[in-house]
């Protein structure tokens, strides 16, 4: 009996040990579904960072261990998903989602269970508001829609510009209220504003409506599978109009969707393959090597996340939940594949805009804009 009774304490004793030897990070995501690149992307990036640092030693000791939960871009699977890797996993922290309005439900479960979660790309200002747990690794829309609405106004000479929006999304929302109030702030003027959902078949009236308005550019901050089809009827119906969108648009699905009708387009993004720095090209090089795929900035963003926090983890030595966040919003001039940055006091990173240029099925890199310069 006391045989049986040691080894039950002694097995309890290792599970424990085992438990305590890790650092479990809970991953969610849009793995399938309407914008399943980037759940894809970002995870693609988070898992060569959890290799490369495991197999340097991990954190403090500790070996890095991810849970992976795929929430199909749907809020009420964020809601069932994310309340598992918390209840049911035990996880330490939180890394997604992707898009906005999924990281500003998951975001009210970390705050609330006061665990540290970083969305390596949700860009609405609002998933940070939620509560000093919630952290974010990319630029927020208010700055995108800045620089594009600079960009357009300035450099481009843009006056006349239509509006496309996603109707569905706060993604899309944030980017149109921050560029139209800074196009406008800079003497342009926005001729039209038409709505769309994400299950849309046709655009054709809607374009026809743009057409009418005689605008110089169209600006479409949505994703990646409604921009192809809408650039397809913008030529389709002989539009010359140049094409302004977001990070959105970053996927290898939007050329074979919209193909040649987005040649001379540009959008603002996180991160730029041809930034010529050791530090992007050794991550480019390795990403290659990994998957025969050339990163995008979601796969950058996801990659930078998990050593934000492992940065943290180290600073802090320690793995508690608190003493983590507070080392996280003391991050200052980290030096990330998309650029060097530290957090601002509502825990968004301040850090560079890259303008890309659309051609021959690629971004191009066109210019470097850092936030410093903004209003």
């Amino acid at each position: 009996m006391k045989l049986i009774v040691f080894l039950s304490l002694f097995l309890f004793a290792q599970t424990l040990f085992a438990q305590q030897d890790k650092i479990k990070l809970g991953v969610f995501g849009d793995y399938t579904g309407q914008t399943s690149s980037f759940g894809i992307s970002s995870f693609s990036g988070i898992k060569m960072a959890v290799e490369e640092i495991n197999a340097n030693g991990g954190i403090n000791g500790k070996k890095l261990e991810i849970v992976i939960l795929n929430d199909e871009g749907k809020p009420e699977n964020t809601l069932f998903v994310v309340t598992k890797l918390i209840e049911e996993e035990k996880v330490d922290f939180l890394i997604g989602s992707p898009t906005s309005t999924n990281s500003l439900i998951a975001a009210a479960l970390a705050q609330n269970a006061k665990i540290p979660m970083i969305t390596p790309t949700a860009t609405n200002p609002k998933v940070t508001e939620v509560g000093d747990y919630i952290f974010r690794a990319c630029f927020v829309d208010s700055v995108q829609g800045e620089v594009m609405a600079k960009f357009a106004f300035e450099t481009l000479k843009l006056r006349k510009i239509a509006l496309i929006v996603d109707l569905g999304s706060d993604y899309s929302k944030g980017l149109t209220d921050s560029f139209t109030s800074n196009f406008k702030k800079l003497g342009g003027k926005i001729v039209s504003r038409q709505f769309y959902n994400q299950t849309e078949e046709d655009y054709g009236q809607l374009i026809s409506a743009v057409k009418k308005t005689n605008p110089d550019a169209i600006y479409l901050p949505g994703y990646y599978n409604q921009v192809g089809e809408i650039a397809q009827e913008v030529r389709n119906q002989k539009m010359k109009v140049t094409l302004l969108g977001g990070d959105g648009w970053d996927s290898p699905t939007l050329f074979e969707i919209g193909k040649k009708a987005l040649d001379n387009s540009y959008i603002t993004n996180h991160f730029a393959t041809s930034e010529p720095s050791d530090t992007v090209q050794n991550f480019v090089s390795v990403y290659k090597k990994l998957y025969n795929l050339e990163p995008d900035a979601f796969a950058a963003l996801g990659f930078d996340s998990v050593y934000l926090l492992a940065d943290a983890l180290k600073r802090a030595n320690s793995s508690e939940k608190s003493k983590v966040r507070d080392s996280l919003a003391e991050t200052k001039n980290f030096n990330g594949v998309t650029g060097k940055f530290s957090f601002d006091e509502n825990r968004n990173a301040r850090k560079p805009v890259y303008m890309l240029k659309v051609g021959n099925g690629r971004f191009v890199y066109n210019s470097t804009v850092e936030q410093n310069i903004l209003n």
